[in-house]
């Protein structure tokens, strides 16, 4: 199976998504869909450190997703990891990404799938695992109602309070720039269900966070007006 990889057999591979780090594609693979992760070749960077680097990440973001599905967070099942081409065979998940999805849904239900989020990032979170690009571009909404997480490619293991509160930072924000009409009561309900997770008091700290990244940004952002 290690030998099996997207270069040799591109004819049948569908380019899903093309990325600053890697292009995803949509091929058949001993019969079933799978999504194919391809981490870019950098011409910048030195031929080694750029190997070095996709090999890394090539591991790494596997590990995070098995981790992330052993604490009860749905994840995509990883099928193959291709080091020496820096792919990653993993389950097409089938749905529709939540970002084009959740501003036309219902009151009730847009509060159980934000509600759903909370919880799912407070697994992750107690589990010491960080997203690293947690927007609902990266939510996956099946047929059935499951939100599945992909592409943890940005993700890291880390117990910091810092990367918490960057992790909610992030999906404040694309709640904010992409369901702006309902962000406040979103991000509100994933806080609620993220304390329940996590703890009132953890919860607490990590929102405390997530208030001076936001100042931290507004004071750059002034500086940058005034210079």
């Amino acid at each position: 199976m290690g030998t099996t990889n997207l270069g040799s057999d591109r004819n049948d591979a569908v380019l899903l998504k093309k990325g600053a780090e890697a292009n995803l594609y949509l091929r058949e693979w001993y019969g079933r869909r799978v999504v194919v992760k391809k981490r870019i070749s950098k011409k910048y960077r030195l031929s080694e450190l750029d190997k070095q680097i996709r090999t890394y990440r090539t591991i790494h973001e596997p590990q995070l997703i098995h981790r992330a599905k052993k604490a009860g967070v749905p994840t995509p099942t990883i099928f193959l990891v291709d080091v020496g081409n820096a792919e990653i065979y993993m389950e097409y998940v089938e749905g529709k990404q939540l970002k084009k999805v959740l501003n036309s849904m219902p009151v009730e239900t847009r509060w159980e799938i934000c509600g759903c989020i909370g919880e799912l990032v407070g697994k992750l979170h107690r589990d010491n695992i960080i997203h690293g690009d947690l927007t609902t571009s990266n939510m996956i909404l099946t047929p059935e109602g499951r939100i599945v997480l992909v592409d943890f490619g940005l993700g890291e293991f880390s117990h910091e309070l810092e990367a918490r509160g960057v992790d909610l930072h992030l999906l404040k924000r694309a709640f904010e720039s992409v369901h702006f009409e309902f962000a406040e009561e979103c991000f509100r309900r994933v806080m609620d269900k993220y304390a329940q997770i996590v703890g009132f008091e953890e919860a607490e700290k990590v929102l405390e966070k997530v208030r001076e990244i936001e100042k931290r940004g507004r004071y750059v952002s002034e500086r940058r007006k005034i210079d």
